[in-house]
């Protein structure tokens, strides 16, 4: 059986969690389209989002583990993604969204994207049940977000802090009948990004390191979700070494409290070509073989 969304992330059908999101965070880092300007790289990473949504949650990859291609009708992935993403204003992640909500290929038991239509002949149900994506930062900064739902496009006010699988309110954004409105039930997803890891209400960032300022010191700019920060690098600074900076991580929507952001020091090492030829025969005469 078929299985292209594992070959999307350049993986077997036997990688574990921890693989899974290594693979994506590799693939999403060489193909995201603000440092990658090649002709289908932004495609590319679209591809590569949306089969991690599916791989990294252990329903919705249970189920595409059980029918694999079949479900893009025996496609691949790639041509399926093609075929679609470009079909209009068809989004991709609303597709998968339906498809795996039951709304495209029957396979319910995901969020819902239906809202009791079945039983709209016997007592009208004017609800609204489906998913949304939200951008990783809005998820932790919170903000606006624009959602389009039955022809109609409104802003919605997301909270500071919210998770994916968490659901929203929407009063009267539902359907209309008689001059009653019901309400719109939004299941949040929030999409991955490449340069965070959000650890309960903690992040963790990999930033470069200079081999200069991890052995004697140097004061570094970080980019940040919020704003920039000047990071001081103490010496000897080890691979893989956090630094914690308080308060900077997602906030906690019961306790109001934000955790904090870490920062983890990814050390970069020049080439050997690249060094002065003397100080590189100094240091395989002075460095430490141990």
């Amino acid at each position: 059986m078929a299985k292209s969304l594992y070959e999307t992330l350049e993986i077997t059908e036997s990688a574990s969690e921890s693989e899974i999101k290594k693979a994506y965070r590799k693939l999403a880092r060489q193909y995201h389209p603000d440092v990658n300007s090649e002709a289908g790289a932004e495609d590319k990473f679209k591809e590569i989002n949306s089969a991690y949504e599916i791989l990294s949650d252990k329903q919705k990859k249970a189920q595409y583990d059980q029918v694999g291609d079949n479900m893009f009708g025996g496609q691949n992935f790639h041509d399926f993604s093609r075929s679609h993403g470009s079909a209009g204003s068809a989004d991709l992640d609303d597709i998968l969204r339906s498809m795996f909500s039951g709304g495209g290929g029957g396979f319910g038991g995901f969020g819902g994207g239906g809202g009791g239509f079945s039983q709209q002949q016997q007592q009208p149900n004017l609800d609204i049940e489906t998913g949304v994506t939200i951008p990783f930062s809005v998820s932790i900064l919170g903000g606006s977000h624009s959602v389009a739902v039955s022809g109609d496009r409104f802003d919605i006010k997301i909270p500071a802090g919210v998770k994916s699988g968490e659901k929203m309110r929407v009063k009267g954004k539902g359907h209309a009948q008689g001059g009653v409105a019901g309400d719109l039930f939004l299941k949040i997803t929030v999409a991955p990004n490449p340069e965070y890891v959000r650890e309960g209400d903690d992040l963790v960032k990999i930033f470069d390191v200079p081999l200069y300022a991890a052995l004697f010191g140097e004061k570094i700019a970080i980019q940040t979700l919020e704003k920039e920060i000047k990071l001081k690098v103490p010496q000897n600074t080890k691979n893989g070494q956090r630094f914690r900076v308080k308060e900077m991580g997602a906030m906690n929507r019961k306790t109001k409290v934000r955790g904090n952001l870490y920062l983890e020091a990814n050390i970069i090492l020049p080439k050997v070509d690249d060094i002065d030829e003397e100080l590189v025969e100094m240091m395989k005469e002075k460095l430490p073989h141990e």
